[in-house]
């Protein structure tokens, strides 16, 4: 049973290391940008225009009575806007100082 011993240290050390080297590969892959998120555009005037539709729709509801959908509509509105909104902050912080 003496050969055994240098057979297992060498089969856990080359398992140990095949680990470790995997796991480098791996936590490397993850943390790469992916090539879709390089870029987001947004159409702010189409957003405001979905926005102004909806809560139109919401005021028609409302007045015929249906205050849940409504109230859905008027969420959907304020994502809208919001979105927007968040849009327009990241086109005005993106571009470059004047004075540059």
């Amino acid at each position: 049973m003496r050969h055994a011993t240098p057979l297992r240290r060498t089969l856990t050390a080359l398992l140990a290391t095949t680990l470790l080297a995997g796991g480098v590969l791996l936590g490397q892959t993850a943390t790469a940008e992916p090539a879709a998120a390089a870029t987001v555009t947004c159409n702010i005037e189409k957003l405001r225009a979905d926005a102004r539709k909806e809560r139109d729709r919401a005021n028609r509801l409302r007045h015929l009575g249906a205050r849940t959908e409504a109230r859905k509509a008027l969420a959907r509105a304020d994502a809208l806007e919001n979105r927007a909104r968040q849009c327009a902050d990241a086109d005005n912080n993106s571009r470059p100082p004047l004075w540059r």
